[in-house]
């Protein structure tokens, strides 16, 4: 089956590059495009899409708030689109449940990938970049609220479930979970899936982002 795309960009010919770039792979489609943030919401309520790229600003809704609305909805990948390589932008994106972040310059091969990477339900930042990034949030969050890590929240999970959590937090690929674990990376992706719907989090960004909040990875753990 193919890959079902909806692009939202507020520029046509970034939008329409970027679709022709997809529509040109075999087992990419793109069902939609939408001009602003509620043109996106919308096609992904009609179209039910893998994924949206979500240009970060657009007129009227921008792309961070299409995004909160997305992943609330429904089960749509989201990967976030801008001009801006600026660190707030990705905390922004996270927050509102994005499972990628690409610069507009993107390569024409990197935005194919991305793309497939994110629909089979993997992050799109790089791990160490991805670990540094929540570590950075939960340090803040934690600060701000003084709350304390919540470890019972992982009870839910078997003890090797937890050890994946505590791997993948730290920013190992599946490939290199299942070598540290002695296990293939079929079990791995077992654990993963297993992970994801124990603690109902939507993607691996979001397990990260968990690990770190419940004191199971600490900020500059190795």
């Amino acid at each position: 089956m193919s890959i079902r795309v909806v692009v939202a960009d507020d520029q046509e010919l970034v939008r329409s590059g970027f679709s022709m770039i997809l529509e040109a792979q075999q087992d990419i489609e793109v069902v939609a495009e939408a001009g602003d943030g509620a043109e996106a919401v919308a096609a992904v309520v009609r179209h039910t899409p893998d994924v949206v790229l979500l240009d970060i600003r657009m007129p009227g809704m921008d792309g961070l708030e299409a995004a909160r609305r997305v992943c609330a909805q429904s089960s749509c990948k989201v990967v976030m689109l801008t001009t801006f390589d600026l660190d707030e932008y990705v905390y922004e994106a996270l927050y509102a449940g994005a499972s990628g972040f690409l610069l507009k310059d993107v390569r024409r091969d990197d935005l194919v990938h991305a793309v497939r990477v994110v629909a089979a339900g993997d992050s799109l930042l790089a791990p160490t970049v991805t670990r540094r990034l929540v570590a950075d949030i939960v340090r803040t969050r934690r600060a701000k609220a003084a709350v304390e890590p919540t470890p019972q929240r992982l009870e839910v999970l078997t003890g090797r479930e937890e050890e994946t959590l505590r791997l993948l937090a730290r920013g190992l690929s599946n490939a290199e979970i299942a070598t540290t674990l002695f296990v293939s990376e079929h079990t791995v992706k077992t654990h993963v899936s297993n992970v994801l719907s124990k603690l109902g989090l939507r993607d691996r960004v979001q397990a990260v982002i968990c690990a770190y909040e419940t004191g199971l990875v600490t900020p500059g753990a190795s």
